[in-house]
């Protein structure tokens, strides 16, 4: 199973809705977030950063800057990342932002994979 939290907000790039760490950076880039929600995303940024990698690959076309069409899922086995997520989500619903969750055992044509997520170009039937 695979987990994702979106806003109804479209990416640019995937045309998929937006995921929730684009959300909460583009709240503190606007200065929406009070100084302890600001505090304490950067704790949880800080935490992804040392227990997440970032993913190098966002499309399956092999030439140079290819457009980014892969979004990223949690695997079901991400407890901790999950959990981190969930915080990132409380704060964006107490400034009004819907956040949905939704899994899929089908993320899509998978191009980047590690133990605790995929990104993948979505299938067509594929709920994002």
């Amino acid at each position: 199973m695979y987990i994702r939290f979106v806003v109804n907000e479209i990416d640019e790039d995937s045309q998929k809705r937006l995921g929730i760490f684009h959300a909460i950076r583009y709240l503190r880039d606007d200065g929406k977030l009070s100084s302890y929600e600001e505090a304490h995303m950067n704790e949880v940024m800080d935490w992804f950063a040392d227990n997440l990698e970032k993913p190098n690959r966002f499309s399956r076309a092999k030439r140079k800057k290819p457009v980014g069409k892969a979004i990223s899922w949690f695997k079901d086995n991400a407890i901790e990342h999950i959990s981190k997520m969930r915080e990132i989500m409380l704060v964006l619903k107490s400034h009004g932002i819907q956040v949905d969750m939704i899994k899929t055992e089908r993320p899509g044509y998978i191009v980047y994979e590690d133990e605790f997520q995929v990104t993948a170009e979505s299938f067509g039937e594929t709920k994002t």
